[in-house]
């Protein structure tokens, strides 16, 4: 049977082909992994649909593909001419394309040369150890089934000479005469392909994930009429009791507790009081989904761009429950562990541009969603208290919202019920 290439996460219409687990003539079972894809979601380990041989690999390692194209052929125990391709009789199915070198050629070069498997990984950290002249099998892995995460090959090079790869912003490494300076790993290197120059312009190659980010932001704009309301609030209540709790907190719960769980759970009691914003406009039928279930997406800046993941049935938790779901997937989601079902389903999003020192932004909504919320940075200010002034923590709220799912005033009503949600705490508030 042929294998295709999966629709890995929604709004995903292709996927790269990282590197092939399996070789021809291979004997494969069911949902056994074959081959790592990558796309701008996620990096995610394609598995067997049958038992049978692996008897063909037609897509090669660093091939782009779209949803539903052929990478690979596998001869199931139940078809016909099985018992022959699982003892290496069969031959591949004729192509009309030229011979291509195995996909795994690669791969058993790099697992004869290290004398063993090659490290199970990220394509990020990939990239970075190849950047920094760094063997993988080298490096001591600290994740589930022998992972090799960014913080083990940063831990690696501190331990060496190569560790300046790492540093940003940083002179190239010298290296020996016969070997070109060292390329250092920065956040924008690590965002994009090699730069290729030419006269005084430089012309950078997108990644995956930056080009689908581009094209999900041109479309965005194009699909939704955007318009943006910002509201000021006081979080002085907020910032009362988050110190007051803070140390028992996390000495309790094992996570830190800082100010999103707190808006979180603000803008889903919102969402409760007001599900127009909890929905999606359906264009092909013209009319508005509201959707039942809240799946709160947390957007997530890692070295590659942007990555929403998603805390789903938001509702359905305390503050504390929040606040763990929250650093699991953050963590996750910079390491490159995250699952496909961390990030489909998400029904409104929250972003958090103030820990970057933004205090005001106009956020794009995360189509097919209806609205996204921005939490700007905290400041503390002279505001008019009834007659008099006092020092208090300020906060501004940015809300884009599709108007045609919903217009100014209620987008104004949502914001008001966030806003008092939030005021409404204080040192003395019992949280859950």
């Amino acid at each position: 049977m042929l294998v295709k290439m999966p629709q890995l996460g929604e709004s995903v219409v292709e996927g790269t082909i990282n590197r092939w687990l399996k070789a021809p003539g291979d004997q494969v079972t069911k949902y056994e992994p074959l081959v790592e894809v990558t796309t701008d979601k996620v990096n995610a380990e394609v598995p067997s649909p049958v038992d049978g041989t692996l008897t063909a690999i037609i897509a090669q390692d660093g091939q782009t593909l779209a949803v539903g194209e052929v990478i690979c052929e596998i001869a199931s125990q139940d078809e016909p001419g099985a018992a022959d391709a699982r003892s290496g009789e069969v031959e591949p199915a004729p192509s009309t394309e030229a011979p291509k070198p195995a996909a795994n050629e690669a791969l058993v070069a790099r697992e004869a040369a290290s004398g063993g498997p090659s490290p199970r990984t990220s394509p990020l950290v990939r990239r970075l150890a190849k950047e920094a002249g760094v063997d993988l099998s080298q490096v001591r892995a600290s994740g589930p089934d022998g992972r090799v995460s960014r913080q083990d090959l940063e831990a690696h090079l501190a331990t060496t000479a190569a560790a300046p790869a790492l540093a940003a912003p940083a002179a190239p490494r010298s290296a020996p005469p016969e070997k070109a300076p060292a390329k250092p790993v920065t956040d924008a290197a690590s965002q994009h392909r090699p730069a290729v120059s030419a006269g005084e312009d430089t012309a950078i190659e997108l990644t995956p994930m930056r080009r689908a980010i581009a094209e999900h932001m041109v479309r965005t704009k194009a699909t939704s009429p955007h318009a943006t309301a910002w509201f000021e609030v006081d979080v002085s209540g907020v910032a009362s009791l988050r110190q007051k709790i803070r140390a028992d907190f996390e000495r309790r719960e094992g996570v830190p507790l800082t100010f999103l769980p707190f808006v979180i759970q603000a803008a889903v009691s919102g969402l409760k009081s007001y599900p127009i914003l909890n929905s999606s406009f359906d264009a092909e039928h013209q009319r508005i989904i509201l959707r039942r279930a809240i799946h709160v997406g947390i957007a997530v800046a890692v070295p590659d761009g942007l990555i929403v993941p998603v805390i789903h049935h938001a509702d359905t938790l305390s503050l504390s429950g929040l606040a763990k779901r929250l650093q699991d997937l953050i963590e996750r989601a910079r390491s490159g562990r995250l699952t496909l079902d961390d990030i489909q389903g998400g029904t409104f999003t929250v972003n958090n541009p103030g820990s970057y020192g933004s205090m005001l932004s106009t956020p794009l909504i995360n189509q097919p969603q209806a609205a996204i919320l921005s939490m700007e940075k905290i400041v503390k200010r002279p505001v008019v208290v009834g007659d008099a002034i006092a020092i208090r923590s300020m906060m501004n709220l940015s809300m884009s919202f599709d108007h045609r799912v919903l217009d100014g005033a209620v987008a104004n009503q949502y914001l008001s019920h966030v806003k008092e949600a939030l005021e409404g705490l204080g040192p003395d508030t019992p949280i859950n």
